[in-house]
């Protein structure tokens, strides 16, 4: 997604002043404002500020209206925007999205607001094709202002079921909203006798969820009132009832974009348009708008975004992205995970993989220290790789609780896993793992299973189109190299894969051909006229695993051996690729490399490879892009370098190229142990420092 294109509401604001230590702290302040300067607390006798901010209508921004009004600056209110962040913002969770208003706020229906001047005109017709399109992405990835409460299940709807939203005690947006004389207690009572043989539900604010707030209606009651003060993802909310009432709340115009009928009894941003039931009345507002128009005005051109990555301003598409991936990944991790058997390094970057807000993460030793932790029933066993003994299965059985596993992913690191690189993505499967072909996984499973959208399938093409174009393989290691025949040989170059004898993924992917001298003599009898290219494991080459093959009897079927050269080179000077179950057949693949496959790798199977041995699982013939969206989009989780929030695969091969760009590659894989010693203490400082 591109950075912004959309035409700010208001003027550009110069040097801005602030006077606030909580605005001050906001990061990416500046990008949020467009400010060419901000000034905390400035002089107003040395200080030239052409615009000062405050939140809002607080009254503890008297100080800077009034130093405003001194100085003759502009004064200019801020607020979060409509898809703030994942959690509440009494979590301390800095916004993606702010409004910058130079007339009044969204929220005071006392005075106009820039809000209101946008909705004066007619809107471009591309806005609201563009609207559209953005209340769907909303409504498919279920997004409210904040997104970090669960899904909630109200049970069996019997009869009409009717939403009171209830807001904070002190609410700025209730005394500035218009609100109804009777108050919170006057929309409960309509909300009854209005729907008689309804179910009411009181919802109560997330805030008041946390207990860091009141509410109105914390003692709402009655035969046909059910009061919720649990907390409960607004959306999960509004697709089981069939009407909304409230005060002023937002959640109130996220029922709208939903398609539900809304009453308000007071006066939102998105009341006095025609599109809800008004108690009361704001005589400024008297033409009638859709709600893609709103939804124009205020998502699109009112709110401001950052790119979270970045920290420069961009569209809201690039923010639901965004926090559609957080949620999805919250919901993933909500409950509890058990990681057993994982060593002191896994321990310090395995969490960033599996944090979520109602989610517990704890490690245990072994199979009785897990047994000893479980206490929930939402609980799971994780372990890495297929490091799972019967002691562990026992325990999950007695539990009636399931076993995950966890692995690094195909996007990794610049640096090996055997250094203690730490990795930028992992995998973690419920069903098996992706390198054991004995029983299914979730990968095979997408796979076989799975439609794409075209879409998915675009944006698949053009991340394979990437990684080819920047040489982005899963560590990133290796010196530039020429490989190949000499100038006029005109003998194809296969490149023959080594791999680490010693690897599950040879344990369980390999039927006959298991060691590497066996893959490179396979190679020259099926090749016998090509150029054989030996390419060990960079594991092996730095003396970190098994699996190095005598030069001088590998000399007898290959032609040549590539240590230290970088795998983008040798997979550019190669016509096709011969390996046993190694990822860089993958990464063959994704460079439309033919590719012969002598064990069962996840990739075989599928009509892509030439395989030596069946796999009768895998039915479905696929695409390259197809293959490319299970493997890399779908299945892995990705953790951003800048951020540590879950990001996506485009992001983490853009942090890779920097990162090799910046560190350059290793002097010498092959090192002596007291090398790889400080190599191993390099990568754990950084992940150290890095982790959570």
């Amino acid at each position: 997604m591109s950075e912004r294109r959309d035409i700010d509401a208001v003027e550009p604001l110069g040097t801005v002043g602030v006077f606030s230590r909580g605005i001050a702290r906001i990061p990416h302040l500046s990008a949020f404002l467009g400010a060419d300067r901000v000034v905390f607390r400035p002089d107003v006798r040395r200080a030239r500020v052409d615009t000062v901010v405050g939140w809002g209508r607080k009254p503890n921004t008297a100080r800077a209206r009034a130093w405003a009004e001194r100085a003759g600056s502009r004064y200019v209110m801020l607020e979060d925007g409509f898809l703030r962040s994942l959690r509440v913002g009494l979590s301390g969770e800095p916004p993606l999205s702010l409004v910058v208003d130079d007339e009044g706020v969204y929220y005071d229906a006392t005075a106009p607001s820039r809000l209101e001047r946008l909705l004066d005109g007619p809107a471009d017709p591309a806005l609201l094709e563009r609207a559209a399109r953005c209340m769907q992405l909303v409504r498919t990835h279920r997004l409210s202002k904040y997104n970090d409460s669960p899904d909630r299940d109200l049970g069996p709807r019997t009869r009409e079921r009717v939403l009171v939203v209830d807001q904070t005690a002190g609410d700025l947006s209730v005394r500035l909203g218009l609100a109804h004389a009777g108050g919170f207690g006057a929309m409960l009572e309509a909300a009854l006798e209005e729907h008689p043989d309804a179910e009411v539900i009181v919802k109560t604010h997330p805030d008041v969820d946390t207990g860091k707030k009141t509410g109105h209606l914390l003692r709402a009651s009655g035969e046909r009132v059910r009061l919720l003060r649990e907390r409960a993802h607004p959306v999960s909310l509004l697709s089981q009832v069939d009407r909304v009432y409230v005060m002023t709340s937002l959640v109130g115009f996220e029922a709208l974009v939903a398609g539900k009928p809304v009453t308000c009894f007071g006066a939102p941003f998105y009341a006095g348009w025609g599109l809800t039931d008004d108690r009361v009345t704001v005589p400024r507002r008297g033409v009638r708008r859709t709600v893609e128009e709103l939804f124009a005005a205020a998502y699109l051109r009112y709110a401001r975004y950052v790119n979270p990555e970045t920290g420069r301003r961009c569209e809201v598409e690039r923010v639901i992205e965004h926090l559609a991936l957080q949620r999805e990944m919250a919901e993933a991790n909500r409950g509890t995970t058990v990681c057993v058997g994982f060593s002191a390094w896994k321990r310090r970057f395995v969490p960033s993989f599996l944090h979520a807000p109602d989610g517990a993460l704890t490690f245990a030793r072994d199979s009785s220290a897990a047994e000893r932790v479980v206490k929930t029933p939402d609980t799971r066993l994780l372990v890495w790789g297929t490091r799972e003994p019967a002691r562990l299965r026992a325990v999950a059985g007695r539990r009636s609780i399931p076993i995950w596993r966890m692995e690094d992913g195909f996007l990794r690191s610049v640096g090996l896993g055997s250094d203690l690189a730490s990795p930028a993505s992992l995998v973690v499967d419920r069903l098996g793992i992706y390198y054991d072909p004995s029983r299914p996984s979730d990968l095979e499973r997408i796979l076989e299973e799975a439609p794409f959208t075209e879409d998915e399938l675009r944006r698949a093409r053009t991340l394979r189109e990437t990684i080819v174009a920047h040489g982005i393989s899963k560590y990133n290691v290796g010196t530039r190299a020429r490989i190949g025949p000499p100038e006029g040989d005109g003998r194809p170059v296969v490149l023959v894969v080594g791999q680490v004898e010693d690897d599950a993924s040879i344990q369980l992917g390999c039927v006959d051909v298991r060691r590497n001298e066996d893959l490179v003599r396979c190679a020259r009898e099926n090749r016998p006229g090509a150029w054989i290219v030996f390419k060990p494991h960079p594991d092996v080459v730095s003396g970190n695993r098994r699996g190095a093959v005598d030069p001088v009897r590998a000399s007898a079927w290959c032609d040549e051996i590539v240590e230290e050269g970088a795998l983008s080179d040798c997979l550019a000077a190669a016509d096709e690729v011969h390996t046993m179950t190694s990822l860089v057949g993958f990464e063959a693949l994704l460079r439309e490399l033919p590719v012969s496959v002598y064990g069962l790798p996840f990739y075989a199977g599928w009509g892509l490879t030439r395989d030596r041995h069946s796999h009768p699982r895998r039915t479905r013939r696929l695409s390259l892009d197809e293959l490319v969206a299970g493997t890399l989009l779908r299945y892995p989780r990705y953790v951003s370098r800048v951020t540590g929030t879950f990001t996506t695969p485009e992001v983490i091969v853009e942090q890779l190229r920097d990162a090799r760009q910046r560190e350059g590659p290793l002097s010498s894989l092959r090192a002596t142990w007291a090398a790889r010693q400080l190599r191993k203490a390099i990568n754990l400082a950084k992940v150290m420092l890095d982790a959570p």
